[in-house]
């Protein structure tokens, strides 16, 4: 962008100031204040507002415009997933040798339960379809293991686990004698006692040096597997992250921007922003000839962290996609569970954490997790970017919604 505007100020003066080019007609103009505001104006007034405009996490996102258009279109697509989904179920078979080998490093463990609204939409069979398919297709996941967690109170009712269950080993826990406790019905407290269930069934059936517990409504992505094993092996074996409580595999988009209650991030803004700096001041001392190389990299260094901003960090996170070494692990933020690792001596101190309170109405599982982690004095860590798309716009635990939104 600054190349392009110097470009033209350099022709108008080397055409003798004709009056088609008022350059030199009002010197100002090839000032370096004048750039940088006309840059400003170009970039963040015309440019961005255009590009922008129906990206969901750019801050220049016309809501009112395109949100609706996009979730009738999300809906669409996951509707077409899950019924190849469900094909994918019906016709394929475990093969021999999945999960087999030397010990057990990892299971992958499913939370499911009923869904009284999307059930069209067939949520957990994406993730089962998506789990084994990219399981099978893992080279270096010897000894990897799935299993299903069937938490709903009436586990016979719940058609798809049963389905799956060929796919996928499945445990059930109601059912067999087995009943939900008695008492007023508080969905915020099964929700947690269904998560450490789920857990002490993976620790207990496999013994697993490390789990990774999934929501019913959180598909992993194409490296799911590649990232995890770069986690396992290389990542968390360091002295700094080999204790940590947990790995959150996925955080809401919406709240990955720098201008968001994570101080840690704006570290990498400032860096980010000096790093543009620093190479588009060149450009343009190079280009331009000005001495003033203190104020254009002032500028230029704004300019670029609010760039990032307003366009979206998100989009930038995406390019860490290109390898499993370029994700990074950062301190870990309150919020949502539907994805996450733990060690096996990190999962049976959350065993005893949340078994030791109960959750309620403003207090669920994740706000209790992120609670004790701070009072037991833990460590844990966050993966960007995430390793699961969350694709349930109906919630178990927020009650009947009327019109599904992004």
């Amino acid at each position: 962008m600054p190349g392009h505007w110097v470009q033209v100020m350099k022709c108008a003066e080397r055409s003798g100031g004709g009056a088609g080019f008022p350059w030199r007609l009002s010197p100002r103009l090839r000032r370096p204040w004048v750039h940088a505001l006309l840059l400003y104006v170009l970039t963040f007034g015309v440019v961005l507002p255009l590009l922008c405009q129906s990206l969901r996490q750019s801050r220049y996102f016309r809501q009112a415009a395109h949100l609706r258009r996009l979730t009738r279109e999300a809906l669409e697509r996951s509707q077409a997933r899950g019924e190849e989904a469900e094909r994918y179920v019906r016709t394929a078979t475990p093969p021999g040798g999945l999960g087999e080998g030397g010990g057990t490093p990892l299971v992958v463990a499913v939370v499911t339960t009923i869904r009284q609204q999307g059930a069209g939409y067939h949520y957990y069979l994406q993730v089962v379809a998506a789990l084994h398919r990219l399981l099978v297709a893992c080279r270096d996941c010897r000894g990897y293991r799935l299993l299903a967690c069937n938490v709903d109170p009436d586990p016979e009712g719940h058609r798809e686990a049963l389905e799956a269950a060929h796919l996928i080993t499945t445990v059930h826990r109601f059912g067999q004698g087995r009943r939900p406790a008695g008492g007023a019905y508080n969905r915020f407290e099964k929700e947690k006692e269904d998560y450490l269930y789920c857990l002490q069934e993976a620790l207990s059936a496999y013994d697993p040096q490390h789990v990774v517990l999934l929501e019913d409504d959180a598909v992993p992505m194409e490296d799911f597997f590649p990232v995890l094993r770069d986690l396992l092996e290389r990542r968390l074996t360091s002295p700094t992250t080999r204790g940590a409580l947990y790995v959150k595999l996925y955080h809401p988009e919406r709240l990955q921007g720098y201008l968001n209650p994570e101080p840690m991030r704006i570290l990498e803004w400032l860096g980010l922003g000096a790093l543009g700096g620093t190479s588009l001041g060149v450009v343009y001392r190079r280009l331009c000839g000005r001495a003033s190389v203190t104020l254009s990299w002032a500028v230029l260094a704004v300019y670029t962290m609010l760039v990032v901003e307003l366009a979206g960090r998100h989009y930038l996170l995406e390019s860490r996609r290109l390898s499993p070494q370029l994700y990074s692990l950062v301190p870990a933020t309150e919020c949502c569970t539907p994805a996450m690792l733990f060690s096996a001596p990190a999962a049976r101190r959350v065993l005893a954490y949340l078994g030791g309170v109960r959750c309620r109405p403003g207090y669920a599982k994740d706000t209790a997790l992120y609670a004790l982690l701070r009072a037991h004095g833990e460590t844990a860590y966050a993966l960007e970017p995430n390793l699961v798309t969350h694709i349930g716009l109906y919630s178990t635990l927020r009650g009947p919604i009327a019109e599904p939104s992004l």
